[in-house]
């Protein structure tokens, strides 16, 4: 049985990834228009109609974005914690019919075990996600400023990881089209990983389980693709993590499918 990950996109601009098993279809956020999300669906041979679920880690707009349709015109299920389901309702200036969870409970969307934790973020309750399915776990850590022990414990059996490496800190810091505040905001406890910090999780995080990396929301003004490519590459070599597959997501287009 078969499980299959499709970043669809990830970046300020938008956040969404696709889950798949023999049952079950799930959206990690759906931070584009329903357009974009029937498009890049398209892509890989799939339609927004028959999915079974979206699991929403936080209300930024840029993953949410595709709620209204999605949940509301066609009637997919959104599974969110209370805090994010009000803020997001508030934001978008629309009702919205959601399955809330408790942060760090756990639940089943068809045959995946959802573990939800809080993740360090300037959102109202956000929360990252390892998915449990046929044997497979896959983890989705991205939009928060440090990584917590308890962050740890929880993400440390993923054997895929999206992980967030949004800035380089210099390019961060010499950007001129950003205001200090927005620069202090992502640099914050509160704000974004950094590349820098990013491999620093990744190192605490390894585990001989671990076998898929990929990194997200990298930052299209303040980051380069081929140097946080660099940044963490660099770290699993010095750590002799070799059996580690190193991926890059991209804002415009999906990655391409991993099948487990």
């Amino acid at each position: 049985m078969a499980v299959r990950l499709t970043i669809l996109g990830s970046g300020s601009a938008g956040n969404c990834a696709y889950v798949e098993t023999d049952e079950t279809r799930i959206l990690v956020d759906a931070g584009f228009s329903l357009r974009q999300i029937r498009q890049r669906l398209a892509a890989i041979g799939r339609a927004p109609e028959n999915l079974t679920g979206i699991l929403v880690t936080h209300e930024h707009n840029d993953h949410i974005q595709g709620l209204v349709t999605l949940g509301g015109k066609l009637r997919i299920p959104v599974y969110c914690n209370r805090p994010t389901h009000e803020a997001a309702e508030f934001q978008l200036k629309t009702k919205l019919d959601c399955r809330l969870f408790a942060t760090g409970a756990s639940f089943e969307v068809g045959d995946v075990l959802v573990e939800t934790f809080t993740i360090p973020h300037d959102a109202q309750d956000p929360v990252g996600f390892l998915l449990r399915t046929n044997g497979v776990n896959i983890g989705f850590l991205t939009d928060l400023g440090h990584v917590t022990k308890l962050v740890l414990d929880r993400i440390r059996p993923a054997n895929v990881l999206l992980l967030e490496a949004n800035h380089d800190v210099k390019m961060l810091q010499d950007c001129v089209r950003r205001p200090w505040s927005l620069k202090q905001r992502i640099l914050g406890r509160h704000g974004h990983l950094s590349n820098e910090a990013a491999a620093e999780a990744a190192e605490q995080i390894m585990s001989a389980e671990l076998r898929h990396l990929y990194l997200g929301h990298l930052s299209r003004e303040c980051n380069r693709p081929e140097l946080a490519r660099s940044v963490v590459n660099d770290r699993l070599g010095k750590i002799g993590a070799g059996h580690v597959r190193l991926e890059l997501t991209a804002q415009n287009v999906p990655c391409p499918t991993l099948t487990l």
